[in-house]
């Protein structure tokens, strides 16, 4: 059966690795007729296709020598038994094609499909639809040769093109091309499982919109290596008797000289996301203690320095333009603030001082939670690394960020990662390059701060467990929405404080619905 995972849906689809998906995949063939997965393959290939493209007349499939080539074949003899004028360009010998994928082959030569050379791939005009069934789930080496000739001729196409499991060329763990060229699908069809690399780095680029088939099997006995982030369903609303105590206070402790925009901006968003009280400890001693387009945040110098039960009951917001002067702050902050959301420079702090990085891993031990927002930069001065190590596979640096740290981690970027150290990290399937532009990372920072400070389990109204997740809650909601109000904006790109105002009139939305 088909399914769209939108990123509407309130499920937690389950992502699944190329190991894990190969497993599952020798484990239903145990138990099916001969050919029988390949056969359902193609029709969920077929079936869709004809969705796409309903009034399609010619269409044309690229075939690898593997399975996946297998399954395009069995869509090509699908779609020519619905009337299609179909042709396939091979790249391979069929003679050292797997057992499934030879006997596709033979019923697509028995059905009088029209095989053409690789040298005769179509000219660009020449058909409605194309398909990319050359590497899927196998392909793990830079595409060569006639491989990357077609994956060439497939990327000049101006119709539709579906891609087969996954778009040829790319990793289907890290959503990076294994080479120099991969496809740029329109539509692709995950087969059996959803893979994480459809919905982070380059992958959300080369996979257009994705679709699933599970080709009726179940996948529950195979473990997911992520999730994807459901749409926020909404709190329990406010009643008529809660006041501005109810829902917690937030402090952002950032704007060193020069960079006061990003502490304000950062508190902005936390009053826009629910907290009920704003203070904000600007470092800069010389800037105003007014921020006139919202003059209800209340402004504190050096608040960080008060006393521990002022601490412990605010959730803390560090580092938004916090220069070199938000050093001095954290070992305070680390040490007593009961939930820590740190940003930027207090990110960067932690990366050069291993005794505040101590102070971060004991957090977790004595019940304290901490949340971290690092871009693939900051990331990788953390974790001691290049950028390009952290982007070459974004769910494992985002869990070796929340292992040796004891935090939530939002590694943010393409498919932003948001990672604990007990249990399956969430990809979050929103957001465009709308937000590539200075101030949204502290929007965000901000916005968690509050939904956090604002949630019941912030409060004790919910259990213990429950608790133990709310900064975790938090983090995967704020993130949805930043990057929802995105998706939603003509704008791009979208300015920092105009991002806070779509984000709070979506959420007014929502409320209004209830």
């Amino acid at each position: 059966m088909l399914h769209r995972p939108s990123y509407h849906s309130a499920m937690a689809w389950p992502l699944h690795s190329a190991a894990a998906t190969r497993t599952l995949e020798r484990q239903a063939l145990q138990g099916l007729p001969k050919f029988a997965l390949m056969q359902r393959a193609g029709a969920g290939i077929a079936q869709l296709a004809r969705a796409i493209a309903p009034h399609a007349e010619r269409a044309w499939v690229a075939v690898g020598p593997g399975n996946n080539g297998g399954d395009g074949l069995e869509a090509a003899v699908r779609l020519h038994e619905m009337g299609l004028a179909v042709s396939v360009s091979l790249a391979g010998v069929p003679a050292s094609f797997p057992p499934d994928a030879a006997a596709a082959w033979a019923r697509a030569c028995q059905a009088g499909v029209t095989i053409v050379s690789p040298a005769d791939a179509p000219t660009l005009a020449s058909h409605d639809l194309a398909i990319d069934a050359l590497l899927g789930l196998g392909g793990t080496r830079p595409p060569a040769g006639v491989l990357a000739t077609l994956i060439g001729v497939l990327n000049r196409q101006p119709c539709a093109v579906l891609a087969v499991d996954l778009p040829s060329g790319l990793n289907a763990d890290t959503g990076q091309p294994t080479g120099e060229c991969a496809v740029d699908a329109s539509h692709t069809l995950s087969l059996l499982t959803l893979k994480p690399g459809l919905f982070t780095a380059s992958g959300r680029d080369a996979s257009g919109e994705v679709w699933f088939d599970d080709l009726a099997v179940d996948g529950a006995s195979a473990a997911p290596r992520a999730v994807l982030s459901p749409s926020p369903q909404g709190g329990p609303g406010r009643s008529h008797a809660q006041h501005k105590g109810s829902f917690g206070d937030v402090a952002v402790v950032g704007g060193a000289p020069g960079m006061t925009g990003a502490a304000l901006l950062a508190a902005r968003a936390a009053h826009a996301a629910g907290a009920g009280r704003i203070y904000v400890d600007l470092l800069d001693t010389d800037a105003p203690s007014l921020d006139p387009t919202r003059p209800e945040l209340m402004f504190r110098r050096h608040w960080w320095r008060d006393s521990g039960t002022a601490l412990k009951h605010t959730t803390v917001v560090a580092g938004c333009g916090g220069g070199e002067a938000v050093r001095d702050a954290l070992p305070r902050l680390l040490s007593a603030a009961t939930r820590l959301v740190l940003d930027a420079d207090a990110l960067n702090a932690l990366s050069t001082d291993t005794s505040l990085q101590a102070l971060l891993i004991a957090r977790r031990g004595r019940g304290l939670e901490t949340v971290l927002t690092p871009h693939p930069l900051e990331a990788a001065r953390l974790l001691k690394l290049s950028t390009h190590d952290v982007q070459a596979d974004r769910l494992t640096a985002a869990q070796w960020l929340a292992d040796r740290f004891g935090a939530v981690v939002v590694l943010k970027g393409s498919g932003s990662v948001i990672a604990r150290p007990d249990g399956l990290p969430c990809l979050n399937p929103t957001g465009n390059a709308a937000l590539a532009t200075a101030g949204t990372g502290d929007v965000l920072a901000g916005w968690i701060g509050g939904a956090w400070s604002s949630s019941p389990s912030a409060h004790g109204l919910r259990t213990a467990a429950r608790a133990a997740s709310a900064g975790f809650d938090a983090a995967c909601a704020s993130t949805w929405w930043h990057g929802h109000a995105a998706d939603l904006t003509a704008s791009t790109p979208l300015r920092a404080n105009d991002l806070i105002e779509q984000m709070h009139a979506l959420q007014r939305n929502v409320a209004g619905s209830r």
